[in-house]
């Protein structure tokens, strides 16, 4: 992943960007943890003392920073006029397979961050992060929509990339080969919903309406 660099007169949000993917890497040995954000300033040269204010010790404060700046990095790696040349169903599983490899060399600090989002007191921050990182998913993928469908498309991507994460953190496999083979089916269950959904408005479409039919007996044309 690409370290921010920081401006000369940083706020303390440039500060949590900069620092969320170091705290990652440190996270592995000294959990999600002061130590962690201790190293992480080390490393780009951070009064600790400000680097500890910028998180204030909470874990689930460096996970959600840690989560945006994989969303940046995958904005990154992967621009519009690469996606745009690709179906939407190739953009999906790029997008989330790309993920994937960003997340790699993290993966017990991801491990260890999956068990403090399940924490009772950081599942509605934790919800609200993947739904956030869904709906970013599909906005790059290209997604418009702002009916019923909007939420029912990120709901189920959020569904989707949490099952694949679960099954990531503890694949041993060659290259991952059982992640994306789970990754593959899963996204034919989301095209197949997507197609059953569009199925379903096209026959609402043509269905017959009593109001419209009581209308035109009312008022002929």
């Amino acid at each position: 992943m690409t370290d921010q660099k920081l401006p000369t007169d940083p706020t303390l949000d440039e500060i949590r960007a900069a620092l969320a993917p170091l705290i990652a890497r440190n996270a592995a040995f000294d959990g999600w943890s002061y130590a962690a954000v201790d190293s992480a300033a080390v490393e780009l040269e951070i009064e600790p003392d400000v680097a500890a204010l910028a998180f204030n010790g909470n874990a689930m404060r460096m996970v959600d920073a840690w989560i945006d700046s994989i969303d940046q990095e995958l904005a990154r790696r992967l621009t519009a006029s690469r996606l745009n040349a690709l179906k939407i169903r190739d953009r999906i599983t790029i997008l989330l397979a790309t993920r994937l490899e960003i997340m790699n060399p993290d993966r017990e600090a991801l491990r260890r961050a999956m068990a403090i989002m399940a924490m009772p007191q950081n599942i509605v921050r934790g919800t609200k992060v993947g739904w956030r990182s869904a709906d970013r998913m599909w906005r790059m993928a290209g997604d418009t929509a702002s009916d019923f469908n909007h939420y029912t498309k990120r709901a189920t991507l959020s569904a989707v990339y949490g099952s694949t994460i679960s099954v990531f953190v503890n694949d041993e496999s060659p290259d991952f080969i059982d992640t994306r083979a789970f990754l593959d089916r899963r996204i034919e269950n989301v095209m197949q919903f997507e197609k059953v959904k569009a199925q379903a408005r096209a026959r609402k479409e043509y269905a017959p309406s009593l109001s419209r039919f009581i209308g035109r007996l009312r008022y002929p044309a």
